[in-house]
């Protein structure tokens, strides 16, 4: 059934829990499948067992048994049941199993029109001082984050370029600088609103690294084209072009990535490595 669904256009699964959430959706549709043929098999009947030519005068008095009316409420506490018997074991998983951050990689995502801000602790595992009144986007300041308190000398900061380790949990604290927006990363099966004074708290674990994904879409129409990250909340008049990038890294790669942000954050802090302008 996931392979039908796929077919039909649903994004290809490369986080471990998106096949709980994948299960829910194809359970869901079946429900909805059983719902339809019931109903509508109930429809036909009526129509043909009360049509006007086998009922040519009308009944003034009705069905006097409240048997149709108790049918109808049991069918209707049955599909409550069964949509929240669906739905609410994946959404306790989501919301009450977020891993401490001690535990997990743990990266902050300020949302803001239209750009994905990602905040990364650094060698030290805490993450620095920001200020509101720092914010400068003139200096890539976008979050406003304190080069003077000492956990935030060695924070990265990145716009529109999310990068995280494959087979490790991953929790992003969401939030957002402005409006309501959406994080939303489609084959990771991660879609969460961005509200601002609020920080969400979002986990998930990928199983593939975006090396071996581009490689499982070689000859379809998703070749060469990798892992995006989307606003799926309508956040304002250029919300079309609030995209980001997700790279998933081997566990090497990303601790190779890591130290080359963390040189770059040392020879940019340098000035002597920089040199006056003259020699540029």
């Amino acid at each position: 059934m996931l392979e039908f669904l796929q077919s039909l256009g649903l994004p290809q699964n490369l986080s471990i829990q998106g096949e709980y959430i994948d299960n829910a959706n194809v359970l869901m549709h079946w429900l909805m499948l059983y719902l339809f043929l019931g109903w509508g098999a109930f429809f036909i009947v009526s129509l043909y067992k009360f049509r006007e030519s086998k009922n040519k005068k009308a009944d003034y008095y009705g069905v006097k048994s409240h048997l149709s009316s108790v049918l109808e409420g049991a069918v209707a506490i049955v599909e409550i049941i069964a949509l929240f018997g669906f739905s609410y074991p994946i959404w306790a998983y989501r919301v009450n199993d977020v891993p401490d951050s001690r535990d997990a990689v743990n990266i902050r995502v300020i949302a803001q029109q239209f750009a994905w801000n990602f905040h990364y602790p650094g060698a030290d595992g805490v993450f620095g001082r920001t200020d509101i009144n720092l914010v400068d986007e003139s200096e890539q300041n976008f979050i406003g984050i304190d080069r003077s308190d000492a956990f935030a000398k060695d924070d990265i900061i990145l716009q529109n370029q999310m990068h995280i380790p494959v087979n490790k949990k991953i929790r992003v604290d969401l939030s957002s600088k402005d409006v309501i927006h959406n994080f939303k990363l489609p084959e990771l099966r991660v879609s969460q609103d961005a509200i601002p004074g609020m920080t969400i708290p979002v986990h998930f674990t990928a199983k593939t690294t975006s090396d071996e994904f581009l490689e499982s879409v070689k000859g379809t129409p998703r070749e060469g084209k990798g892992l995006e990250i989307a606003c799926a909340q309508l956040c304002g008049i250029t919300h079309y072009r609030m995209r980001g990038y997700l790279t998933v890294d081997t566990e090497e790669e990303y601790s190779d990535w890591l130290a080359s942000e963390a040189e770059y954050l040392d020879f940019g802090d340098d000035e002597d490595e920089w040199g006056d302008d003259e020699d540029w």
